[in-house]
């Protein structure tokens, strides 16, 4: 499936989000703890496409387990690969394929870019940086990842979308 993606992000309490992917076939939900930046993460993963690299990785802790996701470039598309760990102390090091595939899709970078850097700010109009804070505790909201993301976006997607001209921080 591809141009059909759904991502959102949302504080579900002090240092949880809920994560939650989407394509036309099915769909992945995660409850994500803070003892990782999580966002920043996942919008460092995704900037990351926009390089040199065509593999990033992006792991959520879950308390105790380890949800990976996988994100391999090809060409103008995105393999979108999540693995499940039972244990993340056990398992950082682990190959991919040791984990459980629990959810794939492949998708436009176009439309991973708009999706994730969507519910990124959803989250920051919602709580605003001093609320993100004080719901996710450990790490400050990602500005600078989003910022990052966002500039790739524009320039390697030709992006047009008026959110996607939008300043993080309004």
């Amino acid at each position: 499936m591809t141009g059909d993606l759904q991502f959102s992000w949302e504080l579900s309490g002090s240092g949880w989000a809920t994560c939650r992917i989407a394509d036309s076939s099915s769909e992945r939900r995660d409850f994500v703890s803070y003892c990782t930046d999580a966002l920043a993460d996942l919008l460092h993963g995704v900037a990351g496409l926009y390089g040199a690299s065509t593999v990033q990785r992006v792991s959520f802790d879950l308390e105790p387990a380890e949800v990976r996701w996988v994100l391999r470039s090809r060409g103008a598309n995105v393999d979108i690969a999540i693995y499940r760990f039972p244990d993340m102390h056990t398992s950082w090091d682990l190959p991919d394929e040791e984990g459980t595939l629990s959810w794939s899709s492949t998708q436009p970078r176009r439309t991973l870019g708009h999706v994730v850097m969507d519910a990124a700010q959803a989250v920051l109009r919602l709580h605003g940086e001093d609320g993100y804070r004080e719901k996710w505790v450990q790490h400050p909201f990602p500005v600078a990842a989003l910022q990052d993301l966002r500039r790739l976006h524009l320039r390697d997607d030709e992006c047009q979308r008026e959110q996607c001209q939008v300043n993080p921080a309004s």
